[in-house]
């Protein structure tokens, strides 16, 4: 760049204060005189130590140079001239000076060289901008100057080719004489212009509020989704990631919750077209802060090697385009499109190692075998009396052999001795270190008339727990043509094959790990598996439930399995015409279908089905009424086959004319109509009598046979299969309107309007326009066009309404015609939907005010938004007597305002020719309160959860029991219940009482969530460091007591915060951890009991049942809940680019390696005791977000 002022240190913040600055263009200096003492130098390190003195330019070839030997230095005050005199001498170079300012390094006889300099439309050199000889492969880049040199070999009029990312390509010729080429600003370019999906905006001319990102920028080696990289990326954006297990689906949150009942998830948008689930994950589910989604997301399909920028709209400027669906954001992602030149082959893999858990992980607080018998003796000591059916291992169930005479003292002791010495590493045994390896190659290039870009991709992500694993193939298409100067077109395939596999919710490994004892081996001495007996799922008939069968943890790890295997096939394209140079056409359309399979297998070697059976997997299956056996072969296999497809079309007129011969005034419009259409259909089966292993083949048995196993011929003859079908047309009309004076202000308007079997007959008749109004005002040209230090000065605001409206809800009733009846021998038919006629459209209206700076040549950069939403006759559920047919309703029954604001700051501090630092920080703060309460019963849980909506509270706040502290005497915990007090609760509801027993804890959801970023460079050398946070949010710690609340059986390990407990009077002085009471004890039916369900509070004073019992209050009091406050090191990479010299010799055109890690280190809270603060989840025990570590390599060809 031009020789200017630099800004640094303190100094450099200072001016930043003051928001003022000079910048001084230095005098032509190429006839100083300057000192030059350098030991074996080269011709660079000349001209740099030279610059340091001078404000000159040097113009030279860099093949030219790069031969020269290099030399010694020494001269003092002397002329700039003869310093490179000296420099050239004995070598076929020469030089001269240009404008007693510029120095040229040229060949000897008459070899001239093309010579330039390129700059932007401000003066400002351009650095790297691409240099080429039309038709050839010779050719440059720009150096940190913007100047260049090219080896002409004696000819003329050579016509070059010049191009930089973000500005329109040129086509110049070179007669012979010094170039200076001025480039324009292209509006495609990525730093440049906004996507909605339906325009391509000028940033600086958008009114609305939009994050763009390119995907370079923000994908980390180690990301294998698209919606990874926006973690910390996107002020407003909230990732929540409640496991750590490999496939598991983040929830994002764009500003906030706008609807209580309602699908609260963002709209995923691909190239203009939006983006189906591939299976239809329930609104409950999604909305549920404890689930974990497996599935996946409509983009989780998606190779993020194909993205080329992603955009998140965030007000009702950007989002209205989209309508009804809109309310909670939209996050658009465009993919990569070809390049005009020759052809480039890519090659990108990523080879990724992630740490699975330890014990001796410091979060990780568990007995080892050694304390657990220690603990289990002490118990025996203390006459504990064990469960009923307890599983007879370690301690415990070796004293009650002794007891009984089964074993001698000897054998006893031996038997203790083996179990304090097992020390099962249940984490190594089922759990691994996983690796994960990405592989993509793509092929990008073309024309001026046709480009090209595709790729093949391969990802393979093994988890961190045995068996687990995630598969991906991908193959991408873009092609765009230019038919003629009037005619475009552009087409795009996206398809994916997606495989994983898990263990099925009921066979959780990692809950497992932290709650069985490790005194209880794994294996037999002989090295077979070591099986104990237990009741290990809720499954089957209730006569069975204290049967005992053999279980092995890595026996149902081996013969179960939750399996998804889906393709999706995504095609789209437009066709454009520009009619005149005011307007163009566009015709688009896009069609998806994705096909889905979801099996979830237990064998028959398996406790699960071992339950069923009433019996081992080698036992003969017990016959008649006493066998009680539901599955005398074979295993349990169920599966649901989803079927989905998609179809769009859309027809748009672009408008923009200038008002005025001056140009100032400038008037855009976009009309379109679109209509789309959605079809889901599914099968789902349960079936049993599976052998898997044995060629997928089923069990048969004749009529006769199944008479001998009554339950499992009433299980056959209840039938299995549901068939489901979703339908779905959509028409829609949009109309955005905006106009532009000069450079000083642009005002906007957008509506959108639409109809869709959906929305029921009534809702279509109150028609609801989506629309919104927006401004921006360039404070910069009106007001501060003399402040050299400001670049950009904008304000920009919007206001608009959403609207919604909820699936299924109709003015009419309707039935669902059935099958034949065989008691009554007549079809019959069901009530599907109940009418609703009154039900109206939830609305939301947004405010939002933005701004947005560059100071200092756009080494500064700041912006910052402020939003308010508030959302009407938002939908809730409300529970009705059952004599009407339904338990539930939907009506509008609520008010949400949601309020926050987000701040953007990034720069470059340092940026010299081998140096440069760029940070970049944010943080967006946001919160929401619920207005006008709903009537829905919530029931106790949903209050501990945080999912009850509560009039006043947030979504998301859940509810704890007031812990008092220990009692002195017993030790056991104490709480404000009311007892004394209880008439107090009399004849009130659930809701009304919870206010008073328990406190507000906080929120799930953090308020503040913010980042840190930033890129040190050194030469080819680079490091980028990414540290996340969040403030405001609470968490609940895992249950302490919830596992042994009904005794402690010997199989269970406990925390080794039980060894810390109260056991005598005067411990509640140093301890909170309650006594452990023995069923014998007198005090122990008191607390497995709470008052509240005795029933003279049920029934005579109609106090709701508001508490479980003792162990359940502790562990939901507000003793247990912990600050969810986190910093994290999040992603720590070096790279390192080789310069094209040191590949010249090859066949390789680029070439970029990288070291990455994750999840360096996270500083929180010491109470949460081993749990992930990053995870949101209170359901139980999940895999945390593992340390992983990462090989990245990117070739181009």
């Amino acid at each position: 760049m031009k020789e200017r002022t630099r800004f640094c240190g303190i100094r450099w913040l200072c001016l930043l204060i003051l928001l003022c600055g000079s910048v001084m263009e230095g005098r032509a200096q190429a006839d100083k005189n300057v000192t030059v003492q350098l030991k074996n130098a080269s011709l660079r390190n000349v001209f740099d130590k030279i610059k340091e003195q001078a404000n000159v330019g040097f113009i030279y070839s860099n093949s030219a140079i790069s031969t020269l030997p290099r030399k010694d230095y020494d001269f003092q005050n002397v002329a700039i001239s003869k310093v490179i005199a000296y420099s050239l001498t004995g070598s076929m170079l020469t030089f001269e000076i240009e404008d007693n300012k510029n120095i040229i390094i040229k060949k000897k006889k008459g070899m001239k060289d093309i010579t330039g300099v390129v700059v932007d439309a401000q003066g400002e050199p351009i650095i790297g901008a691409a240099i080429q000889e039309k038709g050839t492969l010779h050719g440059t880049t720009t150096d940190l100057d913007g100047r260049f040199a090219l080896e002409s070999f004696g000819n003329k009029d050579i016509q070059l080719v010049v191009s930089y990312i973000g500005m329109k390509r040129q086509v110049v010729t070179w007669k012979g004489n010094t170039l200076r080429i001025k480039m324009e600003d292209d509006a495609q370019n990525i730093n440049e212009v906004v996507v909605t999906g339906y325009q391509t905006i000028d940033r600086r001319k958008t009114t609305a509020a939009i994050s763009s990102v390119k995907m370079d920028d923000v994908l980390m080696p180690d990301m294998t989704t698209i919606d990874q990289a926006l973690e910390g990326r996107i002020p407003d954006l909230l990732f929540s990631q409640n496991s750590g297990n490999v496939g598991a689906t983040a929830r994002l949150r764009v500003r906030g919750t706008s609807t209580l009942v309602g699908n609260r998830e963002p709209l995923w948008v691909l190239d203009g077209f939006i983006l189906q689930d591939p299976v239809n994950v329930s609104i409950e589910q999604l909305n549920d802060p404890d689930y974990i989604n497996y599935i996946g997301n409509a983009i989780s399909g998606i190779n993020p090697q194909d993205i080329e920028r992603i955009d998140v709209l965030k007000d009702a400027a950007a989002t209205a385009l989209y309508g009804t669906r809109a309310a909670n954001g939209v996050i658009v992602v465009t993919t990569k499109k070809g390049h005009v030149g020759t052809p480039v082959i890519r090659y990108s893999n990523q080879t990724k190692l992630v740490v699975r858990p330890h014990y001796s992980d410091k979060n990780i607080n568990l007995m080892n075998s050694q304390e657990r018998m220690q603990f289990g003796k002490d118990l025996c000591d203390l006459h504990y009396v064990f469960p009923q059916y307890m599983t007879m291992v370690g301690y415990e169930g070796a004293f009650h052999r002794f007891q009984t005479g089964v074993i001698s003292y000897e054998q006893f002791l031996n038997e203790v001795k083996n179990y304090e010495t097992a020390n099962t590493d249940w984490f190594d045994l089922m759990c691994r270190n996983a690796v994960t390896h990405s592989h993509t190659v793509s092929l990008s290039g073309g024309t001026e008339s046709t480009r090209y870009y595709s790729s093949v991709g391969y990802t393979r992500e093994n988890g961190t727990v045995n068996t687990e694993y995630t598969e991906r193939y991908t193959a991408a298409l873009n092609l765009t043509t230019n038919i003629s100067k009037q005619l475009r077109t552009n087409f795009r395939i996206n398809a994916n094959i997606q495989k994983k596999n898990h263990l099925p919710g009921e066979v959780n490994a990692l809950q497992y790990a932290y709650e069985t004892t490790r005194a209880l081996p794994a294996y037999n001495p002989d090295g077979s598996l070591f099986y104990h007996q237990k009741h290990g799922y809720s499954v089957g008939e209730n006569k069975k439930a204290n049967n005992q069968y053999n279980y092995n943890i890595l026996n149902e790890m081996e013969n179960t399995s939750s399996d998804y295997s889906g393709n999706t096939f995504n095609a789209s394209g437009e066709v454009k015409y520009n009619l005149l140079d005011m307007i163009d056409f566009t015709a688009g359309g896009s069609y998806s279908r994705s096909s889905t399979a979801q099996s979830v297998w237990f064998g028959e070697n398996t406790n699960y089905v071992a339950i069923l059976k009433n019996g081992e997997a080698k036992d003969i299956p017990q016959t008649g009424e006493s066998g009680v056996c539901e599955l005398p072969y074979g295993g349990v296999y169920n599966t649901t086959n989803t079927i989905t497809e998609s179809i769009t079309g859309r027809l748009q007129a672009n408008f923009h004319r200038f008002l005025d011969s001056e140009n100032t005034s400038l008037i855009t419009a976009t009309l379109g109509y679109e209509a789309s259409a959605y079809r889901s259909n599914a099968i789902a089966d349960e079936t049993r009598g599976l052998y898997q292993k044995r060629g997928m083949q089923y069990a048969t048995m004749e009529g006769a046979d199944l008479d001998d196993f009554p339950y499992y011929k009433n299980w056959l003859a209840k039938g299995h299969r549901q068939i489901t079908a979703a339908k779905t047309n959509t028409i829609s009309g949009y109309l955005t309107l905006a106009y532009e004076y000069k450079n000083f202000f642009t005002v906007g308007m957008n509506g959108r309007f639409d109809a869709s079997n959906k929305f029921g007959s009534r809702s279509n008749e109150k028609f609801l326009p989506v629309w919104s109004a927006s401004g921006r005002l360039n404070v910069k040209e009106t007001m501060l066009n003399k402040c050299n230090w400001l670049d950009l000065f904008d304000i920009r605001f919007s206001y608009g309404k959403t609207g919604n409206m909820l699936d299924n809800q109709t003015a009419n009733m309707l039935i669902k015609q059935g099958t034949m009846d065989g008691y009554y021998g007549q079809y019959i038919s069901e009530v599907v939907a109940f009418p609703n006629p009154n039900l109206r459209w939830e609305q939301t209206g947004t405010t939002n005010l933005g701004l947005e700076l560059s100071l200092f040549e756009r080494r500064l950069t700041l912006s910052g938004d402020v939003w308010f939403k508030h959302t009407t006759d938002a939908f809730s559920s409300i529970n009705i007597s059952t004599v009407n047919g339904i338990s539930s309703y939907q009506m509008n029954n609520g008010t949400i305002d949601n309020k926050g604001y987000s701040f953007y700051i990034s720069g470059y501090p340092i940026r010299t020719k081998d140096w440069s630092l760029y940070l970049s920080t944010g943080y967006s703060w946001a919160d929401n309160t619920v207005r006008s309460g709903t009537n829905e019963n919530f029931s106790l849980d949903d209050y501990l959860s945080g999912t009850a909506i509560v009039n006043g509270q947030a979504i998301g706040t859940f509810y704890s029991y007031k812990y008092l502290g220990l009692n002195p005497n017993t030790g056991i915990p104490m709480f404000e219940d009311y007892r004394d007090r209880r008439h107090l609760l009399a004849n009130k509801k659930l809701a009304d009482v919870i206010p008073l027993v328990m406190t507000t804890s906080g929120n799930r959801d953090p308020k503040l969530t913010g980042s840190f970023y930033t890129t040190l460079k050194w030469k080819q050398l680079s490091a980028n460091l990414s540290f996340n946070y969040r403030i405001g949010s609470k968490i609940r710690l895992f249950n302490l007591y919830g596992p042994i609340s009904k005794g402690i059986s010997s199989d269970k390990n406990v925390r080794k915060e039980f060894l810390n407990r109260w056991m005598k009077p005067g411990d509640e002085k140093h301890t909170n951890i309650p006594v452990l009471l023995s069923p014998s004890d007198p005090n122990y039916e008191s607390t497995m009991s709470h008052w509240c369900l005795t029933a003279s509070a049920k029934v005579t004073e109609k106090i709701p049942a508001f508490a479980g019992n003792t162990w359940s209050m502790y562990d939901n009091s507000d003793l247990r809940v912990v600050s969810g406050n986190y910093l994290q090191l999040s992603n720590l990479v070096f790279s390192y680019d080789f310069r094209p010299e040191q590949l010249k010799e090859t066949f390789i055109k680029a070439l970029r390696m990288s070291l990455s890690t994750t999840n360096v280190f996270t500083i929180a809270s010491k109470k949460l005791d081993g749990q992930d603060p990053t995870q949101a989840g209170f359901a139980g025990v999940s895999m945390s977000t593992r340390p992983s570590y990462t090989f990245n390599i990117n070739i181009s060809f």
